[in-house]
């Protein structure tokens, strides 16, 4: 569904040339839920913009089913660490924006919105505005509202990283079982290991800057997953380990791009 072959991105700054991303080859399949996980600065989110069609590659491709990514596109949704809801619409009307943004029927869509809300324990907060809401459940309609078009790729860059920990978790839970159901290819960006080991089918790990992909781990505990007692706790724990230990690991510094040329 999605690949990266030999994607690079650089910055100008003022003190001179970023480099962001170093040649980063990737392949995410779909419906399949790929976690990317490193330090601050790695280049995590500049890679979700990337796939996104939000910022050019330096270098490299990107492409998703074979079309290469030049733009954003209306079949990609991307969620942002701030759900951004619009103060005077209701729940169910920020929900639908999208529909109104790209001239759907609304009439089509509607249900489709009521059923995202109860999927999402929202059931009953149709006409609540934002301001009524708790962090976690702002966060959850937005959710709902990037899933409202039946996106084939969902981004989302660290959607739960403003909230408190309980939330988190919950707010994770819910993101479980709503690809359970719905199966969206998912690109989901994150420094928490305990996140990328409860939703993830494999976790991309980011060296420090300029990101580059120091492994992939493959998570394969069955679902539903939880972070308390289970069969599997053991299998959790050690797939944590492995990943602890990598992002612990420390990288010769690479040259800037200005001094390699």
């Amino acid at each position: 569904m999605i690949r990266l072959s030999g994607v690079s991105r650089t910055f100008d700054g003022r003190s001179g040339r970023v480099e962001a991303l170093r040649g980063i080859d990737l392949h995410v399949a779909e419906g399949e839920f790929v976690a990317v996980l490193g330090r601050s600065g790695c280049g995590k989110s500049t890679l979700l913009r990337l796939i996104a069609g939000l910022l050019p590659v330096t270098s490299g491709e990107i492409t998703v089913a074979g079309t290469p990514i030049t733009r954003p596109r209306r079949d990609i949704a991307m969620l942002f660490q701030r759900p951004a809801l619009l103060p005077w619409r209701t729940v169910l009307d920020n929900v639908l924006l999208p529909v109104e943004i790209f001239g759907w029927k609304r009439a089509k869509h509607r249900e489709r919105a009521r059923q995202l809300l109860d999927l999402a324990g929202l059931a009953g907060f149709e006409k609540r505005l934002p301001h009524e809401l708790s962090g976690g459940m702002q966060q959850r309609v937005s959710l709902c509202r990037s899933l409202i078009g039946e996106p084939r790729v969902m981004l989302m860059d660290e959607p739960f990283s403003a909230l408190d920990a309980l939330t988190r978790e919950e707010l994770a839970g819910e993101l479980q079982r709503i690809h359970m159901e719905s199966s969206p290819t998912v690109v989901f960006v994150t420094h928490s290991i305990d996140e990328a080991v409860l939703l993830a089918d494999r976790v991309v790990v980011l060296s420090p800057r300029p990101g580059r992909i120091r492994r992939i781990l493959e998570v394969n505990i069955p679902r539903p997953r939880t972070l308390g007692r289970n069969a599997h706790l053991a299998d959790v724990a050690q797939v944590s380990a492995d990943l602890h230990e990598l992002l612990m690991e420390r990288d010769v510094p690479a040259p800037a791009a200005a001094e390699r040329r």
